[in-house]
């Protein structure tokens, strides 16, 4: 998925970049038996029957499963009205899911129904409040409207869930560097680039934000290491990456040029 990116003057647009939480392809569930003394049965057909409700609980949740992978699939593609569709389904079937709340969410955030978006984080953060990936996608929709500061409470409790949530460490610096806290942001992305994932997202980041800090020698060696990651040649490099590496060079090519001439 993206990340989201800055609204001030220097990065505008940058939204569009803060990393999102992917939609979840099976969400977990607990499968509770009751227990039934009902007169006039059998043990026999007690247990006949308790088994038959096992069968029947554990289909239903292989259907849903497969409807959950069907819209992590659809969404892949781009086609959020149909993602939207099957998750709606399953709210239907059975409210109370966070996690199909939360990646309903996403779809429509993708698709640009912003306000149906944070009503489904909302929604799902009432739910499970444990849920850290509605936090880290609830922050990125306070980011997209400029609302910077909630945007860091939610990142800041998408860590405290999850200390090694590498997309809430990175779209949160991105955050602080959207507010001109340029250290606090090289803070968490050197934080990110030590949890190893997601290495040409962060050092792109970092190297943005030391290209406005004024740090040209680390920006070009933080872009270069992006391209190396970022590189088409590199099989987990897929098409939002492909974007970020455009932009990297573009980035590169804006700080090189006086150099050209």
């Amino acid at each position: 998925m993206n990340a989201r990116f800055s609204l001030n003057n220097q990065d505008s647009g940058t939204h569009q970049r803060r990393l999102t939480v992917p939609l979840a392809a099976a969400a977990s569930h607990h499968v509770q038996q009751k227990q039934q003394h009902s007169q006039g049965f059998s043990p026999q057909a007690i247990y006949a029957a308790s088994i038959q409700r096992e069968v029947s609980s554990a289909s239903r949740l292989e259907k849903e499963n497969h409807l959950r992978q069907v819209a992590l699939e659809k969404a892949q593609q781009g086609e959020y009205s149909n993602t939207i569709e099957i998750l709606t389904q399953l709210i239907d079937r059975k409210a109370g899911n966070a996690n199909d709340y939360n990646n309903r969410g996403l779809a429509y955030f993708q698709s640009g129904q912003l306000e149906r978006a944070i009503a489904d984080y909302n929604q799902a953060i009432h739910l499970n409040p444990h849920l850290a990936g509605a936090y880290n996608n609830r922050a990125n929709y306070y980011a997209s409207q400029g609302r910077l500061q909630e945007a860091i409470e939610d990142y800041d409790k998408t860590i405290d869930l999850n200390p090694v949530h590498v997309r809430a460490w990175i779209n949160q610096g991105i955050t602080f560097r959207d507010m001109g806290e340029y250290e606090q942001a090289i803070d968490n992305f050197d934080f990110a680039l030590r949890l190893g994932c997601l290495k040409g997202h962060v050092y792109a980041e970092r190297g943005r934000t030391y290209h406005l800090l004024g740090d040209w020698n680390c920006a070009i060696a933080d872009y270069r290491r992006a391209r190396e990651h970022l590189s088409p040649s590199n099989p987990s490099s897929a098409s939002a990456a492909g974007r970020l590496r455009q932009q990297v060079e573009n980035w590169l090519n804006e700080l090189l040029s006086p150099f050209q001439s």
